[in-house]
């Protein structure tokens, strides 16, 4: 009864008010999300661990505070894009975390990638101080945050999805309710595990058809008309100079790294030994991306698996 009033708070809360917005983690992703919220006229207060990380959305009038409970205090609509599980965790429930100072019927959305498990009790803790916590990672990369074309997968109460997605549609060009809170979670690591198959597929692909003769602009446009086409083909090449724009063609810097590709996979196969599925092929995707980690390809874009695998050429 109780919970049902301060969904009831949140839900009613107007939907055309601009009122300040917290926003904690502004790196690659995180940076250009804020951004995107201040360019539709919501004031921005934030933080980053990273002091310098704000500079760019405090010169574009986001007000920067020292920590993620000073965000609270400030704020009753609040979202987080973090790198790992650790942090949301620190973020969330730290000695200087939203919880601290979290006001009762506040609406807390995590974009971060993290364990479904992890979202769930960060939820259940965030109940217990009268605050709403909704899961809602993206896919789309750097490019998709800085165009407001992200997609995000949203995992919480139904009621509170309206709330959710008003912020969301100014970052994002697809919003999907997935369920309760860790299903937009479970979307978003099925999604990647499917990515780093992918992109895997193509880079064998692509070399084999490159040393066989073929020219690699040649092959990716059969490919992408004949029945082996996907997203990794048409739209993110990992060969140098198929396509333009992306990140093969910058010597694989910006886009999706693969650390944290390595990440998602490993979330992906704690969550298929946890539920006893079979995943062959994702256990030996993030097997490579691993390697890849290990032999200095960390901070390069996930396509980079193209360069690595022709680097072990025999």
């Amino acid at each position: 009864m109780l919970n049902d009033v301060f969904l009831f708070v949140v839900s009613t809360r107007s939907m055309a008010s601009k009122t300040q917005v917290g926003f904690i983690g502004l790196g690659n992703m995180g940076n250009p999300m804020a951004k995107n919220l201040l360019k539709h006229g919501y004031p921005i207060i934030a933080t980053d661990v990273f002091p310098e990380s704000c500079k760019e959305v405090q010169e574009l009038g986001a007000q920067i505070v020292d920590n993620p409970a000073e965000v609270a205090d400030k704020a009753d609509r609040i979202i987080t894009m973090l790198p790992s599980t650790p942090n949301v965790i620190d973020v969330y429930t730290g000695p200087n975390g939203i919880l601290k100072k979290v006001k009762k019927g506040s609406l807390l959305i995590d974009s971060s990638t993290i364990d479904p498990s992890v979202s769930k009790e960060v939820a259940a803790a965030s109940e217990k101080m009268g605050a709403v916590f909704m899961d809602a990672p993206v896919s789309g990369g750097v490019g998709a945050a800085s165009s407001a074309k992200l997609t995000f997968m949203v995992g919480g109460a139904e009621a509170e999805f309206t709330a959710a997605k008003e912020l969301l549609s100014c970052m994002g060009a697809n919003v999907v309710y997935c369920g309760q809170v860790g299903t937009g979670q479970a979307a978003k690591i099925c999604n990647n595990m499917l990515l780093a198959i992918g992109m895997i597929g193509t880079s064998e692909t692509m070399n084999l058809g490159i040393r066989l003769g073929l020219d690699p602009k040649l092959l990716a446009k059969i490919l992408n008309m004949s029945s082996g086409r996907c997203w990794s083909s048409d739209t993110y090449n990992p060969v140098p100079g198929v396509v333009e724009g992306v990140p093969s063609g910058n010597n694989y810097q910006g886009g999706f790294g693969t650390q944290l590709m390595a990440k998602d996979l490993g979330l992906a196969q704690n969550t298929a030994t946890n539920t006893k599925t079979p995943v062959p092929l994702g256990s030996l995707a993030h097997q490579i991306y691993r390697m890849m980690c290990a032999r200095g390809y960390a901070s390069k874009d996930f396509s980079s698996v193209f360069q690595f695998l022709r680097e072990e050429e025999g």
